[in-house]
């Protein structure tokens, strides 16, 4: 390529056109080449889980689609890759949308150094969150640690989330000969379980432009109760589009308040639940420490159980309580756990079998197909209490009450554990109660087609309480 302008742009989890802030303003006036990276480093929070590698192929493939094919596709050290590009291309620019997590902020720290040391210009952007995390503090100038005060005083209060930018100028984008496919990243294998994933999932920007709208005509409209029900559609599914960079959440954000025939109450708390995203990153921005520590130090002498043999029937949805095993089974099935039941399946585990939250954080890690270290660290810490804001010790769900408060009719149950379809809905989530002639005429016999509980409620819950209040 023959130029002296040409500058290069790093895709990232940024993987759109539209409002995309780095690509926006690296072709106002530039010859762009764009590449990806898919870095191989062996920081355990910066290895994708099988479910995300998944994802993230289809979602590169998708957009490379849209880009006429123009994306450099690199396997290896980001440092590397760029130097040896930058100069045997005779790149003067380099434009990213910064990452936030903390291996990639140290990482992005020392290439931008580097790179600048080299008389190479280098602009970031903000293109993944709604407000700055150095940003937002308290009036003492410390960080937020309750969300509550976070959201409403700290960001509400604050400047308001930028307007979405237009697309991008993509027919300024240049192509250099590149060795590599997206085939060669190796990011999926059909052989394993995640390939009927394509059942349930559209990667994409196009797509998740698309559920943002059909939520928008559909689920919001009930959207602060119904979001609670699992058998009911009013979540929006928008977290791996998000976490992908597919959609922006400044996007979703001003798309929300062009919403005037929805009730504030559902629009607040589904902005809400974008603020309750920004507090994740906020907290992993400010105590880094969350990604493998508990926030609340007290909880390092906690003496969780090691039992393989217990977790191994949780992950797989054989607890013979039937909202937790319909909630793995769905995350197997799908990549996906409704909200509410991740927070039923999540407090069985840390709180009834006393297993260690960081067990269940990587087991989500590689299945979820939203799997994102923010949300997913703070949101196990929250669950076990060890986090910031984190929920009360002695708070332990149900999953007998949360089952019949929150499915039922036993819909969403009943489709993952299709054994107990035929079961009366008194039953359906204490099985174990049911009559004999009851579970005979529904087909169901505890212990050979469904399993038996491995761990009684009642004294789990006393064992859990007495530990959670020694600490």
């Amino acid at each position: 390529m023959e130029s002296n302008n040409i500058s290069l742009y790093w895709f990232r989890n940024d993987l759109r056109i539209n409002d995309n802030p780095a690509l926006y303003e690296s072709l106002l006036c530039n010859d762009v080449v764009p590449i990806f990276i898919y870095d191989n480093s062996e920081i355990e929070d910066c290895k994708l889980g099988a479910t995300s590698k998944w994802w993230l192929h289809n979602s590169l493939k998708s957009l490379n689609n849209s880009l006429d094919n123009k994306i450099h596709f690199f396997y290896g050290q980001p440092e590397k890759i760029l130097l040896d590009f930058i100069n045997h291309n005779n790149i003067n620019k380099v434009y990213w949308n910064r990452s936030n997590e903390p291996w990639s902020i140290e990482r992005d720290t020392k290439i931008k150094k580097i790179l600048e040391n080299k008389n190479i210009l280098v602009k970031t952007y903000n293109a993944n969150l709604l407000w700055e995390p150095y940003k937002i503090k308290k009036s003492d100038g410390n960080p937020y640690k309750v969300f509550t005060p976070f959201f409403k005083k700290g960001c509400l209060q604050s400047i308001n989330p930028r307007i979405p930018l237009n697309k991008a100028k993509i027919e300024n984008l240049k192509q250099i000969k590149n060795e590599t496919k997206l085939t060669d990243l190796n990011l999926t294998d059909e052989k394993l379980w995640h390939k009927k994933l394509n059942k349930y999932w559209n990667p994409g920007e196009e797509n998740a432009i698309n559920r943002m709208n059909d939520f928008f005509s559909k689920g919001i409209y009930d959207y602060k109760i119904g979001r609670n029900f699992p058998g009911k559609k009013n979540v929006s599914k928008l977290s791996p589009h998000i976490h992908f960079g597919e959609i922006s959440p400044n996007t979703i954000w001003h798309e929300t308040d062009k919403l005037k025939e929805v009730s504030d109450k559902n629009t607040y708390h589904f902005k809400s639940e974008l603020g309750w995203r920004e507090f994740s990153y906020y907290l992993l921005f400010h105590f880094p420490k969350i990604t493998n520590s508990n926030f609340q130090e007290k909880f390092n002498n906690f003496p969780w159980i090691k039992n393989q043999k217990l977790f191994d029937l949780w992950k797989r949805g054989k607890t013979g309580y039937p909202i937790v095993d319909a909630g793995m089974r769905e995350l197997w099935e799908t990549g996906y756990i409704h909200n509410r039941v991740r927070m039923i399946v999540s407090s069985f585990l840390v709180k009834n079998l006393l297993i260690d939250w960081r067990m269940g954080e990587r087991w989500f890690w590689d299945c979820l197909v939203d799997a994102d270290l923010a949300n997913n660290k703070s949101s196990w810490q929250w669950v076990a209490g060890s986090g910031a804001d984190a929920a009360p010790y002695f708070r332990i769900f149900n999953p007998v009450t949360q089952g019949q408060k929150f499915d039922n009719e036993g819909n969403y149950t009943k489709r993952f554990i299709p054994e107990l379809k035929d079961l009366d809905i008194e039953f359906l989530f204490k099985p174990w109660e049911a009559p004999s002639d009851v579970l005979r005429k529904a087909g169901v016999n505890i212990g050979k087609n469904y399993p038996k509980p491995i761990v009684d409620l009642k004294q789990s819950r006393e064992k859990a309480l007495e530990l959670f209040a020694n600490l």
